[in-house]
């Protein structure tokens, strides 16, 4: 096998690790183009690729691409080169979109790589969707931040260390509030669960602030739990009787397995403090391994809720990981 050319193989590093080789590496100094093959590229930790445009203090710092999907890609005569998908990385041996977020990515030069992303939607105006009909970024792609620098080159070797099980448990907080979202009142409820979930041990990846929309819900909901693959989403707020509070449908229309007894213990604990909490139509579901409970929307209510759950979703979530059992 040419070092600079062959595919991956297993045990590449002579420790078990699945290991491939970067065909390319690319960069950009504007979001929204192609990037074009460098010889070598300087990976900042924390930051991303000295000189490319998605370096940052984010989670999108590095986006990683398939050799073999883009070659599969280009047998329908789409004639791509690399980094016209916006990719910096091009690896051969890996299946980069079967990965995990979590995973670690190690370069022979010693670069520390973690994913935190699977897949994006295209950006608006793709030229590749526009003339192909189909992008494979949004479910080939992948994204990572650089936990330790040093210089990338074409014919280094990547390996792959999978996610550790006993690391902390991901959350994202979603507040549904039309008047919040339009900046018309202060949002208490999110920061509420944000602290809570944080003193639990949580890594709260996102806070999300969006109106009460059922698509945007949704769009929310989904990204978090297939890209992003969250453990846990919790929302707060929509879960009335209002002819805009839409939070339950919105999160139904996402979930792949119900968890209806996270609901119904809110509901009935709650009932203890008010029995206005009967009135309460918030549901808890699966999707993928994100668990997602809804909230009713006060910054008390959030608390006394959280409060009776926290304790007892651990196993669960372990569960849906894969690092606990029934």
């Amino acid at each position: 096998m040419d070092s600079k050319t062959g595919a991956g193989t297993r045990d590449a590093a002579g420790d078990g690790r699945t290991c491939g080789v970067i065909r390319a590496v690319c960069v950009s100094s504007e979001k929204g183009t192609g990037k074009e093959s460098v010889p070598e590229a300087v990976f900042v930790q924390a930051h991303g690729i000295e000189g490319d445009a998605h370096a940052g203090t984010w989670h999108r710092q590095v986006s990683l691409l398939s050799y073999e999907k883009v070659e599969a890609f280009n047998k329908n005569g789409a004639g791509v080169k690399d980094g016209d998908f916006g990719e910096n990385l091009v690896v051969e041996g890996i299946d980069l979109g079967a990965l995990e977020v979590g995973t670690i990515l190690e370069s022979g030069s010693g670069v520390l790589l973690e994913v935190t992303q699977i897949g994006k939607a295209c950006h608006h105006g793709c030229a590749i969707r526009e003339r192909m009909g189909e992008c494979i970024m949004p479910s080939e792609g992948i994204f990572a931040k650089v936990l330790k620098g040093g210089i990338i080159r074409p014919g280094d070797r990547l390996c792959v260390t999978l996610p550790d099980p006993g690391r902390p448990f991901s959350a994202a907080v979603i507040t549904v509030s039309d008047r919040s979202a339009a900046g018309l009142r202060e949002d208490l409820s999110g920061p509420a669960a944000v602290r809570m979930l944080e003193e639990a041990g949580y890594e709260v990846l996102e806070t999300i602030l969006v109106p009460d929309e059922p698509e945007r819900i949704t769009q929310e909901l989904r990204r978090l739990a297939d890209q992003r693959q969250v453990s846990l989403v919790v929302t707060s707020g929509g879960t009335g009787f209002s002819m805009r509070d839409r939070t339950p449908e919105a999160t139904l229309a996402v979930a792949e397995r119900n968890a209806p007894g996270i609901a119904e213990a809110i509901r009935m604990k709650s009932m203890a403090v008010t029995e206005k909490a009967m009135l309460g139509r918030g549901v808890s579901v699966i999707r993928k391994k994100t668990l997602i409970v809804n909230l009713p929307g006060s910054p008390k209510a959030v608390e006394e809720s959280l409060g009776f759950i926290l304790g007892a979703l651990d196993h669960g979530l372990g569960i849906l990981r894969g690092s606990a059992t029934d």
